[in-house]
């Protein structure tokens, strides 16, 4: 398909998450010495099965680890010294972006499945600037893509060059939702490949969530960081009360009567469910959760979850 024939907030193209970078400068997303962000604290917190590098040797001083004595430089010189070291700064981040027909929906600003590559791209672009090794999978309800963690651009590039393919095939008249558990494989995959420390960020469908993929997440979250961001759209959450509503695929027509009001209540409730169902998942393991909506700049939202600057110096 042709860059050209791209419709802007329903399909996207690399040059346009190549762009993405340049939007860096607007948000804030991971620790420098200046500010404080939603990711504040991940690289400079004790994480699980972190690395540690060599630093330097000194004079052994009271207090200091005794596994931690250099016995060549002691004998040498006839006087106990120590081996220092330093965090290892550099990780793994690693995307997992869903990519499946559900997405191909939007009343908002964009398509859900845009915001989702546009939310991979801004990050991915983040962690390479940030010197961290960048990797992640697409994935849809019956199969994924894999790009390996490596510090290199091309492994970035490698990355949303899939991402794109994917999203462009939405758009053919084939393409349909089919039953299976893309997000729960997905999880799966990456506890398979990820070293302990790992930061893995799962940017999907609020309605993607299902009970495998809970404890999936559960799983992957004992040894890796992880960023929950749940995609929605207004329309998932309420109907207005605009009469007799028509939704139509290749495959399947639906029709909602918008006007009766106890169908419009279980709409809410159910898109209300599946919000504090992301929630308590979250607040359980301990993990950032970071909803983004259609309806606005991903930017934008992404600043509203930013810290204040003075939240991260208290700490």
């Amino acid at each position: 398909m042709h860059t050209d024939t791209l419709l802007p907030g329903v399909m996207v193209s690399l040059a346009e998450l190549l762009d993405m970078r340049h939007r860096l400068s607007e948000v804030q997303l991971f620790s420098s010495a200046l500010r404080r962000s939603p990711l504040i604290g991940l690289h400079h917190s004790k994480l699980r099965g972190r690395g540690v590098d060599f630093d330097q040797v000194r004079v052994y001083q009271a207090g200091d680890d005794v596994r931690n004595i250099d016995w060549r430089v002691t004998a040498r010189t006839q006087e106990p010294h120590t081996k220092l070291f330093h965090e290892e700064r550099e990780r793994p981040v690693f995307l997992l972006i869903e990519q499946s027909p559900r997405l191909f929906f939007g009343s908002g600003q964009c398509f859900k499945s845009v915001l989702a590559a546009q939310t991979a791209a801004l990050f991915g672009w983040a962690a390479l600037a940030h010197n961290d090794r960048i990797g992640g999978l697409v994935f849809d309800d019956s199969h994924c893509t894999e790009v390996r963690p490596r510090r290199s651009k091309q492994s970035l590039l490698q990355l949303l060059g899939r991402l794109v393919k994917a999203n462009q095939a939405l758009a053919a008249p084939d393409a349909t939702e089919v039953a299976g558990d893309g997000l729960g494989l997905a999880l799966r995959r990456a506890r398979e490949v990820l070293r302990p420390g790992s930061l893995v960020l799962v940017i999907c469908d609020e309605r993607t969530l299902l009970d495998s993929g809970e404890q999936q997440c559960a799983l992957l979250a004992r040894h890796c960081d992880l960023i929950l961001l749940p995609l929605s759209d207004p329309l998932d959450h309420a109907l207005p009360a605009a009469g007799l509503l028509r939704f139509a695929d290749a495959h399947a027509r639906l029709e909602l009567d918008t006007g009766d009001a106890e169908l419009r209540q279980t709409w809410r409730e159910r898109g209300e469910a599946r919000r504090q169902r992301w929630q308590r998942m979250a607040q359980k393991l301990g993990v950032l959760l970071l909803p983004l909506s259609t309806q606005r700049d991903l930017i934008e939202q992404l600043r509203e979850h930013t810290l204040p600057q003075h939240a991260g110096q208290q700490a």
